[in-house]
């Protein structure tokens, strides 16, 4: 997928946070890319008909980028609590955001109920 989910993740990450649309400055330093591989990517995801991108306005999902970015966020979020809770890495959201379509349903839906049990009985002490 080369990035796509990544940068899925970024922007709809953003538009919870900041509002829409998403400037693409933000996206590249969310992103660690410079302002032009970043242009790249959200005229690539334009094309693909995952985001609207204007030039100097921002970027802004589409619907179809919105579903399958909430997917993405969903397991996103799971994997940051893990990364961040249980391996106790230093950038989670980082490392995160380098596997998110890696990671099938099943295993985010399975961490994430371990992190719950993990609340109340806390086994990784």
């Amino acid at each position: 997928m080369e990035r796509v989910a990544q940068y899925l993740v970024v922007v709809y990450d953003r538009e919870l946070t900041d509002g829409s649309p998403v400037e693409p400055g933000t996206v590249a330093r969310a992103m660690g890319r410079s302002p032009s591989a970043t242009t790249e990517m959200l005229q690539r995801l334009a094309d693909d008909g995952l985001v609207d991108y204007e030039p100097y306005e921002g970027v802004t999902l589409t619907d179809r980028g919105r579903e399958r970015a909430t997917e993405l966020y969903d397991t996103y979020r799971t994997l940051s609590a893990f990364f961040e809770e249980v391996l106790e890495l230093e950038s989670p959201e980082r490392e995160a955001r380098a596997v998110v379509d890696t990671v099938s349903p099943i295993v985010a839906d399975r961490l994430d109920a371990l992190l719950l049990e993990g609340e109340e009985s806390v086994p990784f002490q």
